[in-house]
């Protein structure tokens, strides 16, 4: 059996949620489902699992967002309605890697491309965004590589 797109586990998930009469849950399915569609609307075209992660990745990076000026603002309670979607979302994202693992790509990469200075940070960021998507905070990486070329 062939396997199961990002898209179709989210909405296997859905069903599932509504089946169990998960409310929380299933607004924020239907939440990442309603991104993909309007995304894929915008573009008219078909989302590749790739570019689903792209849209996981933004709206957990958005919820984080929320979440730091919600408790700068002493607002808990809807931070931690910010936590809990950001659970559910990073259920769909890949297993995230360990800083050694990151740090390991991002030397093999710069290697790679045989990147000298800070301007080959394009380049390297190019061909590291498929490797890491979803699995790495793309902030911590670019710093790392800034670290690493300007060295």
């Amino acid at each position: 059996m062939a396997e199961l797109t990002l898209k179709q586990q989210l909405t296997d998930a859905m069903k599932a949620a509504m089946r169990a009469k998960e409310s929380v849950r299933l607004g924020v399915i239907r939440l990442v489902l309603a991104a993909i569609k309007q995304r894929e609307v915008d573009e008219r075209i078909e989302l590749t699992d790739e570019q689903v992660l792209e849209v996981l990745t933004k709206m957990v990076k958005q919820r984080k967002e929320s979440i730091n000026q919600y408790e700068a603002a002493n607002r808990q309670d809807l931070a931690d309605v910010e936590k809990a979607e950001v659970v559910i979302v990073q259920e769909f994202l890949p297993e995230a890697l360990s800083s050694a693992e990151v740090e390991h790509i991002v030397d093999q990469v710069v290697t790679e491309t045989a990147a000298a200075s800070i301007k080959d940070m394009g380049k390297v960021m190019a061909a590291l965004k498929p490797r890491l998507q979803g699995r790495a905070d793309m902030g911590q990486v670019s710093a790392l590589i800034k670290q690493r070329l300007s060295a």
